[in-house]
C-alpha cells in the first residue's frame, strides 16, 4: 500500500486511522483474531510500525477500535432500513436487517473469546441501549397503529427482539434466519 497523503493533518491521520483498521479487518477474515500482530498490521497498512504505535499501544485497542467500527457501521445500517422502509413496515425492516447482519457477522468472527471481549466495552454497551432504544421506539408507533401488542411496554419488547435475533448469528442458513424473524414478529402481534 501506498504513503497515504491528504490535504490536512486531519485527514491524513484518519485516513492512516481508517488503513489500520481496514488493515486489521483483513487480517481477521484471513486469518482469524487470534492470529493479528503489530507486525502483521503494519504491513498489511503499508506503514511502519513506529507510525502503528503512534496511533495503538497494541493489537487489542486495535480490535476495540475495529469493532466499534463495525457497531457503527451495524446501527448505520438499521437506520438505512428503517428510513427505507414504509412507516407500517419499519420494525419489521429492522429486525430482519438485524437478524441477518448479526448471521454475517458471527460468519466472520473468529476466536469466541476475544469477541466477548470486543462485545463488553463500553461502546458497545451504549450501541446496544441505542439499539433497544431505537427497537423501543418502532414497536411504540407499531402499537399505536394496533400493529404491535401494547400490554406489554414497548421497552420490555425490544430487550425480546434483540435478544432473540442475537441467535440468528448461531443458525446455519438465511431460511433459518427469516423463520426466526417471523416468530420474533409473532411475538409481537397484538
Amino acid at each position: 500500500m501506498p504513503k497515504i497523503w491528504s490535504d490536512t493533518l486531519a485527514d491524513h491521520r484518519d485516513s492512516v486511522r481508517e488503513a489500520i483498521l481496514d488493515a486489521t479487518a483483513e487480517l481477521v477474515a484471513e486469518h482469524g483474531l487470534t492470529a493479528v500482530s503489530m507486525s502483521a498490521i503494519a504491513q498489511a497498512g503499508g506503514i511502519g510500525r513506529a507510525t502503528l504505535y503512534k496511533y495503538f499501544p497494541d493489537v487489542a485497542s486495535i480490535l476495540t477500535a475495529w469493532h466499534d467500527r463495525q457497531v457503527v457501521e451495524h446501527m448505520a445500517e438499521l437506520m438505512q432500513a428503517a428510513a427505507r422502509a414504509q412507516d407500517a413496515d419499519r420494525l419489521e425492516a429492522v429486525l430482519r436487517a438485524y437478524a441477518h447482519r448479526n448471521r454475517r457477522d458471527r460468519e466472520h468472527h473468529h476466536g469466541a473469546d476475544i469477541a466477548a471481549s470486543l462485545h463488553a466495552s463500553p461502546g458497545v454497551h451504549q450501541a446496544h441501549q441505542h439499539l433497544e432504544h431505537f427497537v423501543s421506539e418502532l414497536i411504540a408507533q407499531a402499537a399505536a397503529r394496533g400493529r404491535a401488542r401494547s400490554d406489554v411496554p414497548p421497552a420490555e419488547l425490544a430487550v425480546y427482539c434483540v435478544n432473540a435475533l442475537n441467535g440468528a448469528g448461531s443458525l446455519p442458513s438465511k431460511a433459518a434466519v427469516e423463520r426466526l424473524v417471523a416468530v420474533t414478529l409473532a411475538g409481537l402481534r397484538p
